[in-house]
């Protein structure tokens, strides 16, 4: 049996991983799953997998080592595929793309936290 070392993960480093993933997912049409599935995986499942490391990277403005940390890779890949980003950002509509998808991250990331106590005393009110 293999073990694999697994660095422990913030909750929250999880959740704005995971919206980096969905957002990608959304223009992409790959699932967050197949991007970070542990078999080998296609190349267009890759290629959306490295522009969801890079939103969290520049996006979030997070190190390849955290975001390497919330995607379960090390921090060569996650440079490796930064570095693929920037690359195709030359390209126009993979420009425009990121620009759309970093501003969605960091508005959501940045909107104030929401005490779940405060929905229940409007859903009680009603």
């Amino acid at each position: 049996m293999e073990d694999t070392y697994r660095v422990p993960v913030k909750e929250g480093d999880r959740i704005r991983a995971g919206l980096a993933m969905q957002l990608v997912a959304v223009p992409t049409g790959i699932a967050p799953e197949a991007m970070v599935a542990g078999v080998r995986q296609g190349p267009r499942q890759v290629q959306a997998r490295r522009l969801a490391m890079y939103l969290a990277h520049v996006g979030l403005g997070w190190t390849v080592e955290r975001v390497g940390h919330a995607f379960g890779f090390n921090r060569a890949t996650v440079s490796a595929g930064c570095r693929w980003v920037e690359d195709a950002r030359d390209d126009p509509a993979v420009d425009g793309l990121m620009e759309r998808l970093e501003l969605a991250v960091r508005q959501v990331c940045e909107t104030p936290q929401l005490e779940m106590t405060r929905l229940d005393a409007v859903a009680v009110a009603r």
